[in-house]
């Protein structure tokens, strides 16, 4: 994957030409061709769609040919590394500096608040089938459930209103349509809407691999363009207009699988009551301290007069070390964002949102090389006033994205209250410990559970490495760093009470009761 900018050339063919000049014009031509031939193929998808779906699919293409320019001028998008700037010293704020409001406030302020989740992923990865966020993640309870339990839990608690907003996928959208149901009697309103249906572009010709707008023909010949989407598909789903107009001010928008990402009444309470001679702000991004595991994360720099969001792919060759430097780009990207509503409107409507193109290449079960091209949401922090970064505990950001991220989640490192983790107060260090888990044996969450009889005590583990044909019995306890390596052919068992501290295991154990 790279962004568009850096290494990405969308016309090789420009070798071809002469002089300079020659090279300009031949290139220029080529992507005139390049255009016309998209417009033409999609054109010809558009006919082949029903009559009750054609202002839809006209739209999503609209926001397709806008992305498609972009790739094909291949420059436009680059990070100048020398004037990348540290943000300014006001630019991020501390959590711990921010006031907590007023109990009397709060319900106004939460009527002013719509909470929306990126729920567009498949489980596919965690071997698991439909979206990923009816994943079992902790007694018993999905992701879906405990979103739903904390937003009813702020409703009930302050006698409030706030909606719940799904951003679905053309993967996800039927089977979650049918799960919200089981929520009918809750207090949380929710909404759904799609985001959009691009088409994948087969690699050489430049030109669609779709042969109808039917997706059920060819799923693979489509793709949903990443989160950036969200603005577009929030906007052209009427959903955004009836959210202002009922006076809401501003959305909290997270990836459904951070299970740290919840509504936080401190960071509210900042948006809508800036302090004396400060404006509002547009566009919030919750930042955290970089460790070594998060060296790949987007940061955020000063560029041009401009807070930014900086992705690792949009870094030169020459700087990429530089960039994972964390004495250098000390904090990264947690994707939870507070974008005013208003702001977003603007927006779309002065039609002045701007990001970079991540070009996405896919080899299709079929041998057909393609490539889609897609938007990060957080890239569009530039295209609003008055951005903030607030550098957030790490709490707010426990991702589950592998089976070692739900390890721990499902371990006594978190109690589990009204839908929210909180971690132990037993544990005497506030971070998270760093487990990696074999892929051959442990990265499909049903061969995962099979492998612990119970999820052992974790409360005093700082790092766990597991590899190979390896299980665990019952309260088995790890602590300090623990490392278990099973070679192949070889089987480890985990004993029942085992109690491991700073040890290595490797070879073959098998410890049997008797």
């Amino acid at each position: 994957m790279e962004w568009l900018g850096f290494g990405a050339k969308a016309m090789t063919n420009e070798k071809r030409a002469g002089s300079p000049h020659e090279a300009a014009e031949f290139a220029a031509m080529t992507k005139r061709d390049a255009q016309i031939r998209m417009d033409h193929e999609l054109k010809g998808l558009i006919k082949s769609s029903n009559p009750e779906e054609k202002e839809g699919i006209e739209k999503e293409f609209d926001g397709f040919m806008n992305i498609f320019n972009k790739f094909l001028q291949a420059s436009a998008t680059a990070v100048d590394w020398n004037k990348i700037e540290p943000p300014a010293s006001d630019a991020i704020r501390l959590y711990k500096s921010l006031p907590a409001p007023e109990t009397s406030e709060i319900k106004t302020m939460l009527s002013k608040l719509v909470v929306v989740k990126l729920n567009g992923g498949l489980g596919t990865s965690m071997g698991c089938r439909g979206p990923k966020s009816v994943i079992t993640v902790r007694n018993d309870l999905t992701f879906l459930d405990m979103t739903v339990q904390q937003i009813e839990h702020l409703n009930k608690t302050y006698d409030a209103d706030v909606p719940l907003v799904l951003m679905n996928s053309f993967n996800t959208d039927e089977d979650t349509e049918k799960i919200i149901r089981k929520y009918a009697g809750f207090k949380v309103k929710i909404f759904t809407f799609n985001q959009s249906r691009y088409p994948r572009i087969d690699r050489d010709s430049l030109t669609p691999i779709a042969k109808t707008c039917n997706t059920a023909d060819n799923i693979d010949a489509w793709y949903p363009p990443g989160h950036g989407d969200y603005y577009l598909s929030f906007y052209n789903s009427g959903l955004l207009k009836r959210f202002v107009d009922e006076g809401r001010e501003y959305c909290f928008i997270s990836n459904v699988d951070n299970l740290g990402a919840t509504v936080d009444l401190n960071i509210l309470n900042m948006l809508l009551h800036p302090s004396p001679g400060q404006q509002k702000a547009e566009f919030v991004m919750e930042v955290t301290d970089k460790t070594k595991a998060d060296v790949k994360g987007g940061t955020l720099i000063q560029s041009e007069n401009h807070l930014r969001l900086l992705e690792i792919a949009q870094v030169p060759k020459d700087h990429v070390e530089d960039f994972k430097s964390v004495k250098k780009f000390k904090i990264f990207n947690t994707n939870n964002l507070w974008i005013n509503l208003p702001a977003i409107k603007k927006v779309v409507d002065e039609k002045t949102l701007d990001m970079e193109i991540i070009v996405n290449p896919k080899h299709l079960d079929n041998g057909q090389n393609v490539i889609q091209l897609e938007t990060a949401v957080g890239a569009a922090m530039k295209c609003f006033d008055g951005c903030l970064g607030i550098n957030v505990p790490r709490s707010r950001f426990l991702p589950v994205k592998k089976t070692s991220d739900l390890l721990l989640v499902m371990s006594n490192l978190y109690s589990l209250k009204n839908g929210t983790l909180e971690m132990s107060p037993l544990r005497m260090f506030p971070t998270t410990p760093l487990v990696k888990l074999g892929d051959n044996h442990f990265s499909k969450v049903k061969e995962f559970l099979k492998r612990f009889q119970t999820i052992p005590d974790l409360l005093e583990l700082d790092h766990l490495t597991v590899s190979g044909d390896v299980t665990f019995g019952r309260a088995v306890s790890l602590k300090g760093t623990v490392i278990i390596i099973a070679n192949e052919g070889n089987t480890i068992n985990i004993p029942d009470r085992a109690v491991l501290e700073n040890k290595i295991v490797s070879g073959n154990l098998r410890i049997l009761d008797h």
